[in-house]
């Protein structure tokens, strides 16, 4: 793949929230988690685990702790993204939340781009009540659920949404603000 073909796989990757009823196969489920493994992370630690739901019922209960979002209750799939505080604290104290934190994003994000690659699509949820998923997936006190990453198959939209240009995320050297 070229840089041009690159960009272009990014830029056709948006987030899916309809989905078809077609199941998401124990193949790409274990192709998806093998890309996942190879996120890099704060000393090669992996201070992330997954949890897979593709129970009806668990998969309501994750949707009602997301605020009522339909897709994750409607996705055949859904994998529940969590740092694990314990690995990365046990070399780095407490830095080591942030960095399980940022392993967990880095990790649901090579899962979200895995899945374009295969045609499976996805729709990230980060608005959600941390405690009640706690409690829905049964998650020891040191792990911290940090992303649901809904998947299935689906249609791209016939629009993509429009990014904001580099322009306004950009600084060099300090933060410059417009006078």
């Amino acid at each position: 793949m070229d840089s041009s073909e690159f960009h272009g796989f990014l830029n056709t990757r948006c987030s899916v929230r309809d989905y078809s009823k077609e199941e998401i196969g124990d193949d790409e489920i274990a192709y998806l988690l093998d890309c996942a493994t190879t996120a890099p992370s704060a000393g090669n630690l992996e201070a992330w685990d997954v949890v897979l739901v593709r129970d009806s019922g668990r998969k309501e209960a994750l949707s009602d702790a997301a605020l009522g979002q339909p897709q994750v209750m409607n996705a055949p799939a859904v994998f529940v993204v969590c740092a694990n505080y314990v690995r990365s604290m046990s070399r780095y104290g407490e830095r080591g939340i942030l960095y399980a934190v940022q392993d967990a994003t880095i990790a649901c994000t090579y899962l979200m781009l895995a899945a374009h690659a295969v045609q499976i699509r996805s729709c990230w949820v980060g608005a959600f009540d941390e405690e009640e998923v706690k409690e829905i997936l049964s998650l020891p006190p040191h792990i911290r659920p940090v992303a649901m990453l809904c998947v299935g198959k689906g249609r791209l939209p016939s629009n993509l949404t429009e990014r904001m240009p580099v322009s306004e995320h950009f600084h060099t050297e300090e933060w410059y603000h417009d006078a």
